[in-house]
């Protein structure tokens, strides 16, 4: 889980602490006042002249008594239950803390593989130049990684969603996705092959079967962990998978897919591991919000079925996010093998007219 959840849930556990404590008060205030009455009655009853007032004051004292004694013992319950909420809200703060700690850890990681694919981007620019001056004939062509070419078939796009819990618009970014391909000029080039409701099963069955060019994920993640559904009707827990197991499973199909898009928060850590079995790999630096995350996803496939190249698809879709007044359009990070260019690679070209 990220830290917003375990924040969320510690804010709820302390609230839930302050009003047992006040409970506490109220009830060990409501003891004091009983007693206190009992006791003005039993004196009342030790100055009364006659018996029957005696025997009034002293039944008016036992009800007060019995009042105070049941005060006290709901002051004690609640007493029990607020320690225990002390208790688990310690465990949240630790929890959180450590989620916190891990997703500092997966940015600076991120920030750190954007630096050096930068610097590997500038040195292959330069040996790409010295290479130019010493040539005295001839033109150099430089020889990139031999890619799976979409063309002449359809781009093959897999779109998997989980939100077991029913708290993200896995099914609106779904929509948003098939409209934009679908408005984009080249939409016949475009297959997309779209699950809703994601297990690690559809996600295995879909990589022989439909044998993708790009694997899309919606859903929550971390640095290291995926979280799928497990098939069940209703509100359920996620099915956690580790980010080797997924990267494994990208690697081990004979048709690797060309681009993997993480569309989840603090995915960017993965990114590495799947840049050795793909070529591209898109992740999130940070937690992303629903509505950033659905614009660049819409954005990227419209991009991408209208012919730019997967750089330019990726900074348009960027561009969409600050331009539709969001505030998250530096999360998304575009991760490279060391031998493609992403500004020269385009996943959808038409036929030769």
């Amino acid at each position: 889980m990220n830290s917003s959840y375990y924040r969320s849930q510690l804010d709820r556990k302390n609230k839930a602490h302050a009003d047992a404590q006040k409970k506490v008060g109220d009830f060990r205030q409501k003891e004091t006042d009983k007693r206190g009455r009992a006791t003005k009655e039993r004196l009342a009853a030790e100055k009364a002249s006659s018996a029957s007032t005696r025997q009034s004051k002293l039944r008016a004292a036992q009800r007060y008594e019995a009042d105070a004694n049941k005060a006290a013992r709901d002051a004690g319950t609640w007493s029990v239950t607020a320690a225990k909420l002390s208790k688990e809200a310690a465990d949240l703060s630790a929890k959180l803390a450590k989620a916190e700690q891990g997703e500092r850890a997966a940015v600076d990681k991120a920030r750190q593989r954007e630096q050096e694919q930068a610097q590997r981007l500038a040195v292959a620019s330069q040996r790409k130049i010295e290479s130019r001056l010493s040539t005295a004939e001839g033109q150099v062509r430089t020889v990139l990684k031999e890619l799976r070419a979409p063309k002449p078939e359809k781009l093959r796009v897999l779109l998997l969603a989980a939100a077991s819990a029913g708290d993200l618009r896995v099914g609106q970014e779904q929509q948003r996705i098939r409209a934009a391909v679908q408005s984009a000029t080249h939409r016949d080039l475009v297959e997309l092959d779209v699950h809703p409701a994601a297990t690690a099963a559809i996600f295995l069955d879909a990589l022989t079967r439909f044998r993708p060019h790009v694997v899309h994920f919606s859903g929550h993640s971390t640095q290291d962990l995926i979280a799928f559904e497990k098939g069940e009707d209703g509100f359920h827990e996620s099915a956690i998978v580790s980010a080797g197991a997924f990267a494994r499973a990208i690697a081990a199909v004979d048709d690797k897919p060309l681009l993997v898009l993480l569309n989840s928060c603090h995915s960017a850590a993965q990114t590495g591991k799947l840049v050795d079995a793909v070529p591209f790999a898109i992740g999130m630096s940070d937690t992303i919000g629903d509505i950033d995350a659905i614009t660049y996803a819409a954005r990227f496939y419209a991009s991408v079925a209208d012919g730019q190249s997967v750089q330019a698809a990726h900074l348009l879709s960027q561009a969409a996010i600050e331009m539709n007044g969001l505030f998250d359009h530096d999360l998304p990070s575009l991760t490279c093998a060391a031998d493609v260019d992403p500004s020269a690679t385009k996943l959808v070209t038409p036929p030769p007219a």
